[in-house]
Formats: C-alpha cells, sequence, structure tokens
C-alpha cells in the first residue's frame, strides 16, 4: 500500500518554487521580446509597402485626370477653333450682303453683326491662348507624374524585395523562438500564465515581468520602497508594481549586473 501511495506520488507534476516560477516568467518574457522585435521589424516594411502602393495609385488616379482635362481642353481649342471659321464665313457672307442692301438700316444691321462676330472671334481666340497655357501646364504635370510614379513603383519593387528577405530570414527564427516560449509556458501554473498574458496585452511596450533598476520598477520608472525590494530579493513569493501592475524581480535573477 505505502508502495502504492509512493509511487503515485512520484507520478504528480512537481511543484516549482516561486523563484523557479519567476525565472520560468523572466524567460518567457525575454522570448516574447525578442518575438516582438521581429514583428516590429518585419511590421514597418508592410507599412510602407502599403504606402507606396497607395502612392502609386493616386499617382495612376491623377495621371489618369490629368489626361482627362488634356483631352477636354484639346476639345475647348478645336470646338474654338470650328467657331472662329464659322465667325469668319458669316463675316463674308454679311459683307456680300453689304453690296446688296436697298437701304441704311439694312447696311448697319449687317455692319453690327460683322462686328459682333469679330468680337466673337476675338473672344475665341483668346481663349485658345488661355487653353493653350492650361493645356502646356497639364502636360507638364502629366509628365512630371508619369516620371514619378515610375521612381515609386522601382522603390515598391525594392521595398517588397527587403520585405521577402526579412520574412525569409525571420520566419524560421521566430518559429524557432515560439516552440521555445511554449515549453516554458508548460512549467507556468495555467492562472499565472493567464496573468501574464494580460499584463502583457496591457503594457504599452509588452513587458509583463521586469527588473528593478536603480530603486524603481523597470516598466513604470516608479520607486519601490526598501522593504518591498528586499521581499523581490527573497522571491519568496511573487510580486507586482503598485503602480503599473507588472511582475517584478531582483537584477540578480533578470542576469543583470549590478555596478
Amino acid at each position: 500500500m505505502a508502495k502504492a501511495v509512493a509511487k503515485e506520488k512520484e507520478l504528480e507534476p512537481k511543484e516549482i518554487t516561486i523563484e523557479e516560477k519567476l525565472k520560468a516568467l523572466y524567460e518567457l518574457q525575454t522570448v516574447a521580446s525578442e518575438i516582438d522585435k521581429i514583428k516590429t521589424l518585419r511590421g514597418e516594411l508592410p507599412l510602407e509597402v502599403q504606402d507606396l502602393e497607395d502612392e502609386i495609385v493616386g499617382l495612376d488616379t491623377r495621371i489618369e485626370k490629368n489626361k482627362s482635362d488634356i483631352a477636354q481642353v484639346e476639345a475647348e481649342i478645336a470646338g474654338k477653333k470650328i467657331e472662329i471659321e464659322e465667325a469668319k464665313m458669316l463675316i463674308a457672307k454679311y459683307e456680300e450682303q453689304q453690296n446688296n442692301v436697298r437701304n441704311n438700316r439694312e447696311y448697319d444691321f449687317l455692319s453690327k453683326e460683322i462686328e459682333f462676330k469679330k468680337l466673337e472671334i476675338e473672344l475665341a481666340e483668346k481663349k485658345i491662348k488661355e487653353y493653350t497655357v492650361d493645356e502646356k501646364l497639364k502636360k507638364e504635370e502629366l509628365e512630371q507624374a508619369a516620371s514619378f510614379i515610375e521612381e515609386r513603383k522601382e522603390d515598391l519593387k525594392q521595398k517588397k524585395a527587403e520585405l521577402d528577405e526579412i520574412v525569409s530570414e525571420t520566419k524560421q527564427e521566430e518559429e524557432k523562438m515560439r516552440e521555445h516560449a511554449k515549453e516554458i509556458e508548460e512549467k507556468i501554473e495555467p492562472r499565472l500564465l493567464t496573468a501574464f498574458k494580460r499584463i502583457r496585452k496591457n503594457a504599452r511596450n509588452g513587458l509583463a515581468v521586469v527588473y528593478v533598476e536603480r530603486d524603481a520598477c523597470g516598466g513604470c520608472f516608479n520607486k519601490i520602497p526598501a522593504q518591498r525590494q528586499l521581499d523581490i530579493r527573497l522571491r519568496k513569493k511573487i510580486i507586482v508594481c503598485e503602480y503599473c501592475g507588472r511582475i517584478l524581480v531582483d537584477s540578480e535573477l533578470a542576469g543583470v549586473n549590478k555596478e
């Protein structure tokens, strides 16, 4: 009977000390921070790639609008040229009619029509000049946008290549770290692991476990009383910062040498 009880005790999971729990938590934090660095390094490039893609779409839209505006200006110029030709034809017609008028009233009427058509021609010629200047500017803008979009496409190509290279280089390393993190998590009781993940999620820099540095919390930098620091160094219980809620360990456990 005694042998059976002893055997059952051997099969039960070994209870780890508070110090071992703290070491496991700090080790897990270290691995998690390294994964964060990889994600940050990779995370900036996709944003840059997305920004470039959005910029290229915007340039494409601007180029298409410029092309549409140029076509519209060219149509306006062509329209004004037709108006000028029509006005000239009417002037020639009115001048010919003046030779066959029966009285001064008809002659004056035709003279006013001729004068009006000449004014129309002047106005159309002025508009053509304005449209021509506008067309030139829009064509210059189109050339600049076309040149710029080629530069941005080249930048995008380089950024994508850089991103693919980083993903390729870090993927295997990240997978190894995640496997290591899982191994460490198995050593930590579920309740404590849940608390760790909750604190880490709420922390701005992803730090759930920090060490005491210069008598202060390594997360929020608030001063820690001397008695509390002593409790942390004794490693007899898990202590959290009363200001930010992070789990506190001593610098020696974290492997940091004090000067």
